[in-house]
């Protein structure tokens, strides 16, 4: 049997907060985990430079005894993004590029926020999905740019995708991470689907997840699309969408 161990990376603004978040995400008790304080986090001063607290929660080895619910199934592969080759750029492509940087690199410094940038695109998976233009930004103690539940990150990548935009002329998918931040939280959200999907399984009841952003959402159907058991749905208002995995019957 092939034991995957589920780990989630979750940033709050307390380390007692960011515990209580990855057991209500997992849907477990405390003491089913291991808990890894990575950053404590800090106040800063007069509520100005603070860092959220960062721990690394993961589920004990013997409750993942009941993940293998169909042994013959093959285990899931995490893909990873296939990045466009710099040969492959064309001369509108490598401005759309420049643009982006220079104006995410323009926001850093009216934050005060030192890093170093660079973008590049990201090839879409299938047919349905876009071109993406990836903003990476590398760092020392970058946590401020995440904020409460990714929504710094998210407001970040918004104003610069309508800038970016303006500034082009036309509309360009962009997403921005933060020192691997959205990497991290994929395979987190991969793992979380699966879990969810098996309990749904078992217990042959809809499994209904923590209200996510779009593209966090799109995560886990994407991981869920071709499973045999169950099926996705989104469910609910903005900004409280979430997604609901179905059993099949």
């Amino acid at each position: 049997m092939n034991e995957e161990k589920t780990t989630l990376e979750i940033i709050a603004p307390s380390v007692d907060e960011a515990v209580e978040r990855g057991l209500e995400q997992l849907g477990l008790s405390k003491d089913a985990v291991d808990v890894e304080v990575l950053d404590t986090g800090s106040k800063g001063i007069l509520g100005i430079g603070g860092r959220q607290s960062r721990i690394r929660i993961s589920v004990k080895g013997q409750h993942q005894e009941v993940i293998e619910t169909e042994p013959e199934e093959a285990p899931v592969v995490e893909s990873k993004p296939h990045i466009a080759s710099e040969e492959d750029l064309s001369e509108e492509d490598r401005n759309i590029l420049k643009v982006a940087k220079e104006i995410v690199d323009e926001l850093l410094v009216r934050m005060k926020v030192k890093a170093t940038i660079s973008s590049y695109f990201i090839e879409p998976e299938d047919e349905n999905d876009e071109r993406m233009v990836m903003v990476d930004i590398q760092g020392n103690d970058l946590s401020i740019l995440i904020g409460r539940r990714s929504e710094t990150l998210n407001a970040l990548q918004y104003i610069s995708s309508l800038i970016v935009s303006k500034e082009l002329g036309k509309w360009v998918p962009l997403m921005i991470d933060v020192q691997g931040y959205r990497q991290r939280r994929e395979r987190q959200l991969r793992q979380l689907g699966r879990k969810m999907a098996e309990q749904a399984i078992q217990t042959g009841k809809r499994q209904l997840l923590e209200p996510m952003p779009a593209n966090e959402r799109r995560i886990i159907h994407l991981e869920l699309r071709n499973h045999p058991s169950v099926t996705t749905e989104s469910t609910g208002e903005e900004p409280f969408r979430k997604v609901t995995i179905i059993p099949k019957k």
